[in-house]
Order: C-alpha cells, then structure tokens, then sequence
C-alpha cells in the first residue's frame, strides 16, 4: 500500500496526471446515467447498452487500478462518478431481497429447440415444485415427450404452438395471444388458484441478434413486445403473471410496453441479477417473470438444464388482503 501511495504528498503533479482516465470515467458515468437518450436508430445501440448495461460497471475497478497506477487524484475523484451511478442503478440488486412467504410458486424456461434430452429437461424443471410452468421453444416433435414427462407432476396443460403451460390446478379460457408472428409463440390462460383466479401469460418474443453489417437487429421483438404489452393492457382479471423468454431485459426500453405495466420478480424480490442466459455463462436476464396484483415474495435462477437457458423460479403471494 504504500508503494502504491507514496510520493503522493507534496506532488502537484497528481492533480495534472491521468486526464485521459478521468475522461474515460467521466463518460462511462454519462453513459451510465444517460443510456436512456442512445438512440436506437444505428443499430438499435441503445438496446443494445441497455442488454449488457450492469457489465459496464466492469470498467470502473480497472479505471481506479489504473488512476492509482498512475498517481492521478483527478482521476481517482472522476471515478466516484460512475461508481456513484452504477451503485443507484444496481447496488439493490446486490443485497437479497428474498422472502420465505409466497402461497404460489411459478416458473419457466426455454427448452432449446434443438435440447437433446427432452424428458431429462422436464423433470429437472418439475423436480423443483412450481405449481405453475412455462416452457418455450418446444418443436412439435417434442412436445409429446414433455407432455408425457410432466403428467404425472401437472394435472392441467395446454400447449399452444411453440409455448406451453403446465399446472396443478385448472386452466380455462387458454387462446393465442396475437404477438404479429404470423406463427404462435404466446398464450394466454386463467388458472384457479386456492387464493382465486390469475390470467397467466406465456410469451416467447423474437430472438435478436448483434450483426457487424446492421447492428443489434431487434424490430420483430420490438413489434412483438408492442404487441403483447397491448395484450396485457386489455386485460379483464387484476391478478396477472408474465412467463417467457422475451429476448430482452428490464432494461431494454423497446419492452417498455411490456415493463410499464407489470413488476419483476427479480428485481423486486431476488437475490442477484438472476442472469439467465446463455446457460454457461450467464450475462443477461432475458427470461422473465412479471407481475401485477400478486406479491413477488422471492425470485432465483433454477439448475441448468440441457438447455442455453436457465430456468428462473419465483415465488408470489396471491391473496395481497392481508
């Protein structure tokens, strides 16, 4: 330590040295602070940012390793800026938020179309006790096998195109819900709890991709989330639960129609930033569960499966009178 720090004293120069730092942190804090003005235009860099927007935070100890390196207060002082930033946007995220109450416990996962092991997959998810599960991507050719895996665990089911919804207590009025597809990849259901009646979503939104030629492609998500927020807002039963993998994450404000009206569960009662993709190294939270009129009472990542997803669980209280 006092390798790093001595000589500091009397030295003038520590306010001239590491300018450039200082610069560097001092955008990476407007960035941070300002990600919701990068427009979307080019490439649709602004959601892009907003994906991977808690890995920024990266850059800020390499920064102050570097303006300590370098000898520069300017620098030092300039990195409490985007550290400032990045603790109000994230810092709850990094305590736990969990609770041990909830009398519903639901969860989803994208099965990989191409999973080698359908029933494998079914029963690892089924193994964890959710009364309600969602799964995505399930190819015709394997949704008779988790069909077959599951019945024993889920008294009640409906699959709907590639999304599918199981659970232990009765679904009625299920239909597709329209996310301009051309094809159905959402679904919508009323599930008679103990504790009443909930309408539960299960979407799967378009896949984006990063292209060196055209930038973070994302407009068929970005129409299908428009889409499905307009489902959700139409809405007759003030109790709802969202279930999917929407290619996005609650940062992303090209899900603003979607994020407006419902609550996450891992932001609200989680223990972490519950990356759920990809699989083996997880750095976005892209599968969700959302809320309205229900309490999120504790939210966390499932075991991998063989899928690129993890599953994601979380359990809410129905009956919010008392």
């Amino acid at each position: 330590m006092h390798r790093l720090f001595g000589g500091w004293r009397g030295d003038p120069r520590i306010w001239r040295r590491g300018i450039v730092l200082a610069v560097f942190a001092l955008l990476l804090a407007l960035v941070l602070l300002l990600h919701s003005h990068i427009p979307n235009r080019v490439g649709n860099l602004g959601s892009l940012t907003e994906t991977f927007l808690p890995w920024l935070g990266l850059a800020i100890p390499v920064l102050l390793v570097l303006g300590v390196l370098r000898k520069s207060a300017t620098a030092l002082l300039a990195i409490l800026l985007p550290a400032i930033v990045w603790l109000n946007l994230f810092g709850g995220l990094l305590t736990d938020r969990t609770a041990a109450g909830g009398d519903l416990m639901v969860a989803t996962h994208n099965v990989n179309a191409d999973n080698p092991d359908p029933a494998a997959t079914a029963q690892d998810v089924a193994a964890s006790g959710a009364d309600l599960l969602a799964l995505e991507e399930l190819p015709a050719s394997a949704a008779p096998v988790y069909e077959k895996a599951l019945a024993s665990t889920y008294k009640y089911h409906s699959v709907v195109g590639t999304v599918g919804l199981w659970s232990k207590y009765p679904m009625t009025d299920v239909e597709d819900v329209d996310i301009k597809l051309g094809w159905k990849r959402a679904m919508r259901a009323t599930v008679t709890t103990p504790k009443g009646p909930i309408a539960v979503y299960v979407a799967h939104l378009p896949s984006v991709r990063v292209k060196v030629e055209a930038g973070f492609t994302a407009r068929q998500r970005d129409k299908s989330a428009d889409a499905l927020g307009e489902a959700i807002a139409h809405e007759t039963l003030q109790r709802v639960v969202l279930l999917g993998d929407l290619n996005g994450t609650m940062n992303d404000r090209s899900l603003k129609n979607v994020t407006s009206q419902l609550r996450s569960t891992q932001g609200a009662a989680g223990s972490g930033f519950g990356f759920s993709w990809p699989a083996s190294f997880p750095m976005a939270r892209i599968d969700q569960i959302m809320v309205k009129g229900v309490e999120p009472e504790s939210s966390w990542t499932l075991p991998r499966t063989n899928s690129d997803h993890l599953p994601v669980a979380a359990r809410v209280k129905v009956d919010t009178s008392s």
